[in-house]
């Protein structure tokens, strides 16, 4: 049993007291609303000119999950690392990169984060700490670990948020991940964004499990815990505390956070209606959506009024149509330009680079 069932059975937790939210003042809390809001606009736009035709390949929206995002980057010091699944653009945004870049490697354009060549599943910002963004399930798993090991070699105090789906705990590379990483004591976050659907799938027909995803870990001498990713100071407080154990004692963390998309797997998912009730999808809208939940909390603490919320909303709106606008304008990729960013080794002509041995050696 995870603190959090044993907090659930004896009385609520007010996590607005724990101490890395006490100390939060009005304009940070302000700002989380932003950035959730920021998120939304960029992911209604960027559905918006898919439906039309100007953005191909895949698309995976984050409506719904903001406030898992947000939530925990805000809490990220100067070694602590992300590295994310394909659903990648909310986390892009919260680690502070642009809403232009985004948008353009949407629409594949050479402003891109990725020069227009990665699209939607692959966002990257190192300068950021920022590693993606990627397409193959539970791929990111191993490359968390990477980082995070990275981090401990080299005596930095620092952690590596590695996110995934509910689909991608069924992966034997995030179960072999998981096996280095309480072996060896590496200061990785498994950040499990439960969203209730792999793929078309519930979380009921894929996974066998006793109580939650989580709880896996125990096989590997983890520590595990869960949060209502509904809840911003829930999240935040939860992954402090993984956050903590990977800088003082270098030790890993499976975090489950409950949470859920509006729309399907991805937009090309047609039966996102169809696995899942319409009721079930309005029902989250109105009791859980992450958005509406923080307003309402910043409301009744006096932080802001309704007003000012709606103004935060609209400039995000106009941010996310300036960037779609940016995107238009922007350049295609040149066709001499498909054939760098291939291998590091080759683009600054080193030796191996000119004479092909970096493939063997």
């Amino acid at each position: 049993m995870s603190v959090s069932q044993v907090e659930a059975e004896v009385s609520p937790v007010d996590y607005a007291k724990a101490p890395i939210n006490a100390k939060l003042t009005a304009d940070e809390k302000i700002g989380f609303l932003r950035e959730m809001m920021r998120i939304r606009r960029f992911e209604q736009a960027a559905l918006k000119y898919y439906n039309g035709g100007k953005i191909g390949g895949f698309l995976h929206l984050y409506i719904g999950q903001e406030s898992v995002a947000v939530g925990q980057i805000s809490l990220l010091g100067d070694h602590d690392h992300v590295i994310t699944a394909y659903r990648d653009h909310g986390h892009a945004l919260a680690i502070g990169m642009s809403m232009n870049e985004c948008m353009a490697e949407l629409f594949g354009k050479a402003t891109g984060c990725s020069k227009g060549k990665g699209g939607s599943m692959h966002y990257f910002a190192p300068d950021k700490n920022y590693w993606g963004g990627h397409g193959i399930v539970a791929g990111q798993t191993p490359l968390g670990l990477g980082i995070a090991y990275a981090l401990k070699y080299k005596g930095l105090k620092g952690s590596c948020l590695t996110y995934l789906g509910d689909g991608a705990v069924n992966q034997g590379v995030y179960h072999e991940s998981l096996n280095l990483a309480g072996l060896w004591s590496i200061p990785v976050i498994y950040v499990i964004e439960n969203n209730k659907y792999s793929m078309g799938t519930s979380l009921e027909r894929s996974s066998a499990i006793r109580n939650c995803l989580a709880e896996r870990a125990d096989g590997y001498g983890i520590v595990w815990d869960i949060a209502n990713g509904a809840d911003i100071y829930e999240v935040r407080a939860k992954t402090w505390t993984a956050i903590q154990r990977a800088h003082e004692e270098s030790r890993p963390t499976v975090l489950e956070v409950d949470t859920y998309r509006y729309y399907g797997h991805s937009v090309a998912d047609a039966n996102a209606k169809k696995y899942r009730s319409p009721e079930e999808i309005e029902r989250y809208k109105a009791h859980h959506d992450p958005i509406n939940l923080w307003r309402k909390r910043l409301i009744e603490e006096e932080v802001l009024d309704d007003a000012a919320a709606d103004a935060i909303d609209k400039e995000a709106k106009q941010e996310a149509e300036a960037s779609v606008q940016f995107a238009l304008e922007s350049d295609n990729p040149s066709l001499e330009s498909l054939f760098e960013d291939v291998y590091w080794e080759v683009d600054n002509k080193t030796e191996r680079g000119q004479t092909g041995r970096h493939f063997f050696n």
